[in-house]
């Protein structure tokens, strides 16, 4: 008696192929569980193995054996029909656990975005950033990263969470350095709307670099102004060169400039010039100013003046305005005369605008700095400020911004 092997997914299968591909009566002696298909052992499915042998073949067995074969093979449909069927039921079950859990996960992420929208911690950070002036768009990108960035530990606790506004408002404030070995001599200008300062700033920059301090030795400075026509200007700029022994020249014209820039350049380190204040919106007068400067040729550097009392919108139409001067970076003056720098640092940052000098008072050349992140952060309004901490994160002596060769 020979044995002969079959494989399929169930004993029913088995049988149904033996019989369509012997069609002879056969008799099945062993059966065993098996792992079919699949890929270097991977993905295999269940089956059967069933070990058998032929009968011997007579007439009176072909009808037996006939219904036998229609018996098997009706088995193995029903057999496929339900095992599909409970295929679609498994199916259906799988997608509907994934889609409640895709629910459920859903409605967490909801959860949790709305309970971090809904926390005190914004509403709190908002009224604290408008009381020092900031602007609504300064406000929207601080909220954004609170948002983005801050779990909710942290906005429970007001100590870190202002330590993460200073740290991020302090990150935004771009202060002006200058790394480049300077040739002489040095130009540089100052230019700006009315009233904001400029020959008082002029003449604080002259003492600092004409006079020396304990940082740095003095260098042969002088003073331009081009605005002749304000005798005021003038003699104010005329009266600080005679108190510190520092020449002026006056000139009123791009050609005139020029000739005193090349007359005394061999005898001068530093020229500080002086320009006429006028509107930022009287755009032809500017131009005239801009004509001017010319003379001083490509090596002068401008600096636009700014007032630190002047309201956000009026800031960033100034910085506007002067666009044409390819200003260097900006020097805020009075700075004494506001409790809020939120306005001046949404400006510069939403213009991506550099600081170089801080003034803080009349008296030359007393009332001048260097600008510091530390200097603006110490004069928020509401803030909890530690000084320590914030001077080791952001560093206030830092390189000259001006380097005087």
């Amino acid at each position: 008696m020979e044995m002969f092997f079959q494989q399929g997914m169930s004993r029913k299968d088995c049988e149904l192929k033996i019989i369509e591909k012997y069609s002879r009566p056969f008799h099945i002696l062993s059966e065993r569980e098996i792992r079919l298909g699949g890929l270097f052992g991977l993905f295999t499915k269940p089956g059967v193995e069933v070990g058998f042998y032929f009968s011997p073949v007579v007439n009176s067995h072909k009808l037996d054996l006939e219904e036998e074969k229609k018996k098997v093979i009706a088995a193995a449909k029903k057999n496929q029909e339900q095992s599909a069927a409970l295929n679609m039921e498994a199916s259906k079950a799988i997608l509907d656990s994934l889609n409640e859990i895709k629910q459920k996960i859903d409605s967490g992420s909801k959860s949790n975005n709305r309970q971090v929208e809904e926390h005190p911690a914004f509403f709190q950070t908002a009224q604290l950033l408008r009381q020092n002036d900031f602007s609504e768009k300064y406000i929207g990108v601080i909220l954004e990263k609170l948002r983005k960035e801050l779990p909710l530990e942290t906005l429970d606790n007001p100590d870190l969470l202002q330590d993460r506004l200073l740290e991020w408002i302090g990150e935004s404030i771009d202060i002006y350095s200058d790394e480049s070995l300077a040739r002489k001599p040095r130009i540089m200008v100052l230019i700006g709307p009315t009233g904001v300062g400029k020959t008082t700033t002029i003449a604080k920059l002259a003492a600092i670099f004409g006079l020396g301090t304990s940082e740095r030795p003095a260098v042969a400075v002088r003073m331009i102004t081009i605005d002749a026509f304000r005798i005021g200007a003038k003699a104010q700029l005329e009266s600080y060169g005679d108190i510190m022994q520092i020449p002026v020249s006056i000139v009123d014209n791009k050609l005139d400039l020029r000739k005193e820039i090349a007359l005394f350049s061999d005898e001068t380190d530093l020229f500080l010039v002086d320009t006429i204040g006028k509107s930022p919106k009287d755009l032809a007068r500017l131009g005239e100013i801009k004509e001017i400067l010319e003379g001083c040729g490509k090596g002068a550097v401008m600096y636009l003046v700014i007032s630190a009392s002047t309201k956000a919108s009026d800031i960033a139409d100034i910085l506007q305005q002067f666009e044409p001067f390819n200003y260097r970076s900006v020097v805020l003056t009075k700075m004494d005369e506001t409790d809020r720098v939120g306005n001046v640092i949404s400006a510069l940052y939403e213009r991506k605008k550099s600081v170089s000098y801080l003034t803080d008072g009349q008296k030359v050349p007393n009332d001048i700095r260097k600008a510091s992140v530390v200097r603006f952060l110490m004069n928020l309004d509401g803030f909890k400020i530690n000084r320590d901490k914030i001077e080791k994160r952001f560093p206030s002596g830092e390189a000259d911004q001006f380097k005087w060769g």
